[in-house]
């Protein structure tokens, strides 16, 4: 028993590290294959060009995530799947696989379209029937539409990749599945102004961030307008360019300081908690700007 314990205390305490270097690894690799793009990219289109970086970083770190707690994470594998440690690894190396292959665009056609079916197959054994035996419980809603986000993102990175009508075929349901989820959120802003902004989950905005208000209803305002924009493909790139600027700054500037305290903080959870929510508006922000990516200037 004692020995079982020691084993899960250094599983869980070696988390918190191999999250951080997989995504600063990501980062500087993505960086380097992004800095052409960046370098000739002119205004809000810089970025534009940091999509990648922004949608494979958080990859990493929870593909880290899965690797080191895997054990931690077993039990959010459905029951009646067989040899549920083995998924939780496998899903772990998929992420890392797929978070290079997106950073350094190889292979992004399979990297992103995998990534969306994983998404969306997590969405229709997990989420959806969550969420509908608590259909009052707006944050199991909120996640539905997150993990439906990520998964379009990623049909959204692999359609651009592509060439033909199946590439703008992904596209277009990405564009749509951001285009619903930006409204929803919006609406959530106004009604729950207290909540972290970007993607309104149960954490409370910390008291030593001033503008609480104001950036909730700001946030909520530019994701209804984008969002409107987005479903209805009207000014889709622009909508969408600034509505990712927006949530970029949103991370740097709001999460990067809930980032850096619950680091601070002596406990493991409080500190996997500021990553998970440092890296997920991460790549809620690497969906949006992908779909400013993939779509035509001239729209």
């Amino acid at each position: 028993m004692h020995t079982t314990i020691l084993a899960a205390f250094f599983a869980f305490s070696r988390t918190v590290p191999s999250m951080c270097s997989a995504g600063i690894l990501l980062f500087l690799i993505a960086l380097w294959a992004a800095k052409t793009d960046i370098a000739r990219a002119r205004g809000l289109d810089k970025i534009v060009a940091l999509s990648n970086l922004c949608f494979a970083a958080p990859l990493a770190v929870f593909g880290a995530l899965h690797l080191a707690a895997a054990e931690s994470l077993m039990p959010m594998v459905p029951s009646y799947m067989p040899w549920r440690l083995f998924w939780a690894y496998f899903f772990g190396f998929a992420l890392l696989a797929a978070s290079l292959s997106i950073a350094t665009k190889i292979q992004m056609r399979w990297s992103g379209l995998l990534f969306g079916i994983a998404m969306f197959s997590f969405v229709a054994m997990l989420d959806i029937p969550g969420s509908l035996a608590s259909p009052r419980d707006r944050f199991g809603w909120t996640l539905t539409l997150r993990e439906m986000l990520f998964g379009g993102g990623g049909w959204i990175l692999a359609g651009n990749a592509m060439r033909g009508q199946g590439g703008s075929r992904l596209i277009t349901v990405g564009r749509v599945i951001i285009g619903i989820a930006a409204i929803f959120y919006g609406v959530e802003h106004f009604l729950h102004p207290a909540n972290v902004p970007g993607v309104p989950l149960e954490k409370l905005m910390p008291a030593w961030i001033p503008g609480h208000p104001l950036v909730s209803y700001l946030t909520g305002a530019i994701l209804l307008v984008a969002g409107v924009c987005i479903l209805l493909d009207k000014k889709t790139r622009m909508a969408a360019t600034y509505l990712g600027t927006w949530i970029v700054l949103l991370v740097v500037f709001i999460y990067g300081p809930i980032l850096i305290a619950a680091l601070a903080d002596p406990s493991t959870g409080v500190k996997i908690e500021g990553i998970n929510y440092f890296f997920d508006t991460l790549l809620f922000a690497g969906a949006i700007l992908a779909l400013a990516s993939a779509t035509p200037r001239t729209d």
